[in-house]
């Protein structure tokens, strides 16, 4: 690829870190070993019996990643927690070195990294817009130049001469946003922090960084786990997993990589005490711990077949009336359609067990996620989480596609009463 039209270059890089070592060697001793590394010859500080790789002693945030990105492009990096995004983003920042490999840069590099990250919480908002900017290269005209432009959109004006240690953190999220967007960088990297701001604000972040990336010909480099805001922003997506890239490639494509991982192929008994329970309210006095496809070996459903579940519970106190929600979802995260049940009482306390019905005998063939909860409702009808699953589960419908659900989606519902005035 062309160096004029590249924006970062990585080869090879691997980052690797000890466990459990803290002030682990002397100056001098970090010293040997770096200048021994440069003229190729090995570590004279390992220990007799041990390898370069230091068994059992370190971790390999990444291991061995290539990529090339293009200046102007929007690209998502996404994996699991540990998966490596992260680790590679303080690495393009500079913040720390890698292990192995080579990350060529071409163009300064702003970056959002964590709530508060670069900020100086004794000075004001403005005195740290000016901190900023100088940290990049700009003179004190060129900030000034582009000063408004930071404080309308961070709409804090009336707090921008105020200390920042004085903000909630979605003030400094859009400060923080604010700057990095505006400051003049070549490239733009943020990292899960668009989730703190609220849903206006981070719609006006992801316009802002489609119209630098097109408009200005800034490169993005945007980490989330909310799926929805990547196919929003990103033209690419790179999917890591365990510290090596997986995929790269269409976004849609990636993100249906990304949950592959989490779930296995075929599985028809989850144990769910060791899923992510997102949404689940504090001391709810209900978990969801065990959930299984009833009478499967493999999930996978004739067309028209039921959805049949069996939905362990445990209850640490007496709960009202629970309602079951099942979300089918594509493979790429789509929501789909959703199935609610009629309120169910359950006495007493201690583990319990619910079987759950739904009919697909309107769903096409194709690959699905189920999402499953369970709720309250109170007096005006309106339901309260409990406990929640994010794709739970995976399931396939099988036989012979008779319509395209590419033209027209995966649920087939029932026929148009057309009738002539």
């Amino acid at each position: 690829m062309n160096e004029q039209t590249l924006a970062l270059r990585i080869r090879g890089v691997k980052k690797r870190y000890r466990l459990g070592v803290i002030n682990g060697s002397t100056l001098q001793g970090e010293l040997q070993s770096w200048w021994e590394k440069k003229r190729g010859r090995d570590d004279p500080n390992l220990r007799i019996g041990t390898d370069k790789a230091l068994p059992g002693q370190s971790f390999w945030a990444l291991n061995g990643v290539d990529l090339d990105i293009r200046r102007g492009e929007r690209v998502g990096i996404i994996g699991a927690n540990g998966a490596g995004k992260s680790t590679l983003l303080k690495l393009i920042c500079r913040i720390t070195a890698p292990t192995e490999g080579e990350i060529d840069i071409w163009g300064r590099v702003s970056s959002m990294l964590e709530v508060g990250t670069g900020f100086h919480r004794e000075m004001t908002g403005r005195e740290n817009i000016y901190m900023n900017g100088a940290i990049l290269g700009m003179s004190r005209a060129e900030i000034d130049a582009c000063l408004e432009d930071i404080i309308d959109f961070s709409e804090l004006r009336e707090f921008i001469d105020t200390p920042v240690k004085r903000y909630s953190s979605g003030m400094f999220v859009k400060l923080a946003f604010s700057v990095a967007a505006h400051l003049r960088s070549e490239i733009m990297i943020m990292d899960e922090v668009l989730a703190v701001g609220d849903m206006a604000f981070q719609q006006k972040c992801l316009a802002r960084m489609r119209r630098a990336a097109d408009e200005e010909g800034r490169t993005v480099l945007y980490v989330s786990h909310n799926m929805s805001t990547i196919r929003q922003l990103c033209q690419r997506c790179v999917v890591l997993d365990h510290g090596r890239v997986v995929f790269d490639g269409d976004v849609e494509h990636a993100i249906a990589a990304y949950l592959n991982l989490s779930l296995g192929e075929n599985e028809v008994d989850m144990d769910l005490s060791a899923m992510s329970h997102i949404g689940r309210a504090v001391d709810a006095g209900v978990s969801m711990t065990r959930l299984r496809l009833v009478d499967k070996v493999t999930a996978v459903y004739d067309p028209g077949e039921d959805l049949r579940l069996l939905l362990d519970l445990k209850l640490t106190r007496p709960a009202p009336p629970l309602h079951f929600r099942l979300t089918l979802r594509t493979g790429t995260d789509l929501g789909l359609a959703t199935a609610w049940s009629k309120p169910l009482a359950l006495d007493g306390v201690g583990e319990k067990r619910v079987r759950l019905t739904v009919p697909l005998g309107s769903v096409a063939k194709g690959s699905f996620y189920g999402s499953i909860g369970v709720y309250r409702s109170d007096e005006l009808g309106r339901m309260f989480t409990l406990d929640h699953i994010s794709r739970a589960f995976r399931f396939e419908v099988s036989g012979v596609p008779v319509w395209n659900t590419d033209a027209h989606g995966y649920i087939q519902l029932p026929p148009i009463d057309a009738q002539a005035e």
